[in-house]
């Protein structure tokens, strides 16, 4: 095959935003990342397994040109500083470790520096999806039946059957393939619709290349590792730990905080009136998305803030028909806008791979993603999970007076 990354930009835009407050506040830490395939039908050859090597380290000869770090240093958030620190970064093979003994036959793990070991996991995810369904698959046929089904997809946009408002592309952890994924991205770019707007793409590398929006801002890693890397944190406030150290890096720009790290209850204990005024929005990636929004508008009601202010951010398993349904229902009540992924990115006639990379460990301890449904996170110690679920139903049923002071 040839290359699959083929640039360091080829990665999602929250790999920056977070890259550069790991660089500026957290670059002595230290994580453990875990591949884990979540098809009970899934399996690597052999002959895959070489192939994903053979690609990584390809992706580990890469280096960012002067054109790419223009682009970024454009960004308004995105300081002179970190720049020249990627400037010097390349990837490290040396940091990833391969195996067969998991059900799908492909175990991968990578371990080192936060700043090194949080860029692999996207280009690593759309490597492992690309290699699998070229070998395991009819190619020509899969981008044949992407193809037929983009094209629905956008007919129903231009005829307003869909209605989606503004909306990104966030595929490419998924994709089908870097072919499928600047297609779709091209193509929804290219078109204009009644009842919607194609903002941009998570994948740095397209954004640049068509002249779009980079979007994204924090993952559940930031906060994971921010509020869970030392022993001096308790974990159940693991969310303000991290909404802290972000407003410290940026103030008020690139502000989208994610709720569900240790449930989104949890995250309203900590995001009073302070963090509710500078971040501009929320993001929602588990759970019921109604009464997801529906908690988070009574909750900015409840601090003054007026919810028309703010951008209710949806990513969490989107088509276009159920996006359109949010829409319809969140319209008048706050902005609403939707980061979409796999139903862009890799649609065909075969199932899409459910496949993620974690952050296991940080600094040597467990860390874990409690979100608001059950099998969502993937952490090596039951005994760590179960410390971290106590110690957010202590502080849930305990806790009195906290939110005041944070106010």
């Amino acid at each position: 095959m040839d290359p699959i990354i083929v640039s360091l930009l080829e990665t999602d835009a929250y790999k920056f935003s977070m890259g550069q407050a790991i660089y500026h506040q957290f670059s002595e830490y230290k994580t453990t990342w875990s591949f884990k395939c979540r098809n009970t039908d899934v399996h690597f050859t052999d002959e895959m397994i070489e192939e994903i090597k053979r690609q990584i380290k390809m992706y580990c000869d890469l280096r960012f040109n002067e054109e790419e770090l223009e682009y970024l240093h454009n960004i308004k958030w995105i300081r002179g500083s970190y720049c020249d620190f990627l400037r010097l970064w390349k990837p490290r093979f040396e940091d990833f470790t391969f195996g067969t003994d998991a059900p799908c036959g492909l175990t991968i793990e990578t371990g080192g520096t936060w700043l090194n070991t949080s860029m692999y996991e996207i280009p690593t995810l759309a490597i492992v999806n690309e290699v699998y369904f070229r070998m395991a698959h009819n190619y020509d046929e899969l981008i044949e039946s992407f193809k037929r089904r983009l094209d629905e997809k956008v007919n129903k946009l231009k005829n307003g059957e869909f209605e989606l408002g503004a909306f990104s592309e966030f595929g490419m952890r998924r994709r089908l393939s870097a072919e499928a994924q600047d297609l779709a991205v091209k193509t929804l770019s290219d078109n204009k619709y009644p009842s919607s707007t194609f903002v941009g793409t998570s994948n740095v590398y397209l954004a640049k290349k068509y002249g779009i929006t980079p979007v994204g801002t924090m993952a559940h890693e930031w906060i994971m590792c921010v509020g869970q890397g030392t022993h001096k944190h308790n974990p159940a406030y693991s969310n303000w730990y991290a909404l802290d150290a972000w407003v410290k890096e940026y103030g008020v720009l690139n502000g989208t905080a994610l709720t569900d790290a240790i449930t989104t209850d949890c995250f309203l204990k900590d995001f009073q009136l302070t963090y509710a005024t500078l971040f501009s929005g929320v993001r929602h990636d588990s759970g019921d998305p109604f009464v997801w929004g529906d908690k988070m508008i009574k909750h900015y009601e409840e601090l003054g803030i007026d919810p028309h202010t703010k951008t209710l951010l949806f990513s969490d398993s989107l088509n276009f028909e159920k996006a359109t349904k949010i829409k319809r229902y969140f319209e008048g009540k706050a902005k609403v806008a939707f980061g979409i992924g796999t139903y862009i990115a890799n649609d065909t006639d075969v199932e899409a791979l459910n496949i993620v990379m974690k952050t296991t460990a940080c600094n040597g301890m467990d860390v874990a993603k409690i979100s608001d449904v059950e099998g969502k996170g993937m952490c090596k110690s039951p005994e760590y999970e179960h410390y971290l679920k106590r110690c957010i139903t202590w502080r849930m049923e305990h806790e009195t007076g906290y939110n005041s002071l944070r106010k």
